[in-house]
Order: structure tokens, then sequence, then C-alpha cells
């Protein structure tokens, strides 16, 4: 994707916020479109494709939460940034749960924005020069799981899976060398290209959401396994 043609949606009820998002992000190479209403945010990436959305979770109209839930549901793959000035736990994990790819606080630093959208925006990352379970085709398999990486499909016995665009990032590290154990500040910098220790509980919480879709979870590990104190491997599948 060319620099010129990244396109990023502001939706943001604060008018001094919402111009320094504007500015960050043109200065980033984003074309920026604004907007202070959730429903209003809706129907312009129902109709027209934005690569990234900062999302403001206290929207006066319709919640961050319920916007992205739309989007998702409309079959948007932007990649999410939800902006919070509340500092619970829950609307993290809330926010991230029902498809945002990244949070922020308020306040937060133009610098770290920044450099997560610019991460994004190199996505898709280049997995790995060998694939333990690469097949002839280039997908990647394990038992009735296969991603393709070319077409970023990822079925379950033949069933396409409804990832967003930072969970098949997720599966796909993992099954590109299903015998390593993967560290969470590693699953951080291939997937989100950052090692930020702080943020590692965007890899729980992403993990948490893969599980639940592949149907698997924590204890029986038949997909995703915790390694206690280190992180995460696939199971026998």
């Amino acid at each position: 994707m060319d620099a010129q043609d990244r396109r990023a949606l502001v939706v943001e009820d604060d008018a001094d916020i919402r111009a320094l998002l504007v500015q960050v992000l043109s200065q980033a190479g984003f074309i920026v479109d604004t907007t202070s209403s959730g429903k209003e945010a809706v129907d312009r990436l129902r109709q027209s494709d934005a690569d990234l959305v900062t999302l403001d979770l206290g929207l006066p109209d319709l919640d961050g939460v319920e916007v992205c839930r739309q989007l998702r549901a409309a079959g948007s793959d932007a990649y999410v940034i939800m902006l919070t000035a509340r500092d619970e736990e829950i609307d993290r994990l809330i926010g991230l749960e029902i498809g945002a790819d990244d949070y922020l606080s308020k306040p937060f630093s133009p610098r770290e924005l920044r450099a997560r959208a610019m991460a994004m925006m190199r996505r898709p990352r280049h997995i790995g020069t060998h694939r333990d379970g690469e097949t002839a085709n280039g997908a990647l398999t394990l038992g009735d799981l296969q991603v393709d990486i070319e077409t970023r499909v990822a079925t379950l016995a033949g069933t396409e899976l409804d990832l967003t665009r930072t969970e098949f990032e997720l599966i796909a590290t993992l099954l590109s060398n299903p015998r390593q154990v993967w560290t969470r500040e590693t699953l951080l910098n291939n997937v989100w290209g950052t090692d930020w220790a702080r943020d590692s509980h965007l890899v729980e919480v992403h993990i948490a959401n893969l599980r639940r879709k592949l149907g698997d979870d924590s204890r029986s590990g038949r997909w995703i396994r915790t390694v206690r104190g280190v992180g995460y491997r696939l199971g026998a599948g």
C-alpha cells in the first residue's frame, strides 16, 4: 500500500483531541476524515473503506464499543485503535473483545499513537522463512486448522473463521513455527510491532478471542496452550 493511499477516520467528539489526531495522522501520511458521531462513523465506513480508525470510547450518541461491534458485523477490517479517558481495565478488555486491535488511554502521547499506527500499516508482516506446517499451496496447517497467508483466510474443518486482522496475524504467527513457545514480548513485536511490556495484556485478550472462535479454552488447550510464566504454543490440534 502506498503511503498516499492510506486512509484514516477519526471518531472523536472533543474538538481539541480531534484536531491533534488529525495532525498526527496527517503527518504520518494518512488522508484523514473526521466525525464526532458514532452513528455517522458506522454509516461512513459502510460506504467507503478506511485502513485505520481511531475510536473514542465515550461518544455521546453511540459509544465506541457499539460502534466497533457494528463495524465488525458489517465486515469492516479496518484497524481500530480505541481511545479512552476511563482507566478501568474492563473498558479496555471489552473494547478489544469486540474487535478493536489496540487501545490508548487519554492523555496519550502523539509519538506513541503514530508509532502504533505505522506498525499496523506495516502488516501483513513477513511471518518467517521456515514454516513447519506449510503445505504445497503455501497454507499453514495444524490438524483441521488451515491459514492461507496469501488469501488471508483461516478455516477450521473447512469453515472460514471470522477473524479480525490482528487475530489472523496472531494465529498465523503461532502456526509459522508450531513447536515454538512464543513469549508475550515476541508476539507483541511480531504482531503489533512493539515490545512494550506493559501491553502484554493485548496478547492475552486476543489469545482469549482466538480460543473462543476456535472452540477452545485455556484448560483443554487443543489449539493454543499456555506455558506458565513464558507465553503460548500451539496444541496438538
